[in-house]
């Protein structure tokens, strides 16, 4: 799954918005919007900081285990 895909399933999952999960993250929502168009790429620490939060939300390991990985 590529980022951007795994970034929408992962918002859909929390059943939250973009500028709710922006908001979350400390970033705008253009940020969030950009990463599931697939215009940008977060770097280490953001994505290191949404594989943090998708942990403590509980979300499945097998969704998030390779968010590290891009």
């Amino acid at each position: 799954m590529e980022f951007a895909q795994m970034v929408k399933e992962i918002r859909s999952k929390l059943n939250m918005s973009q500028e709710q999960l922006a908001r979350e993250l400390q970033v705008s929502f253009a940020t969030v919007n950009r990463w599931e168009n697939g215009k940008n790429s977060p770097n280490r620490i953001a994505k290191k900081t949404l594989y943090d939060f998708c942990k403590a939300k509980g979300l499945d390991e097998e969704l998030i285990k390779h968010l590290l990985d891009y």
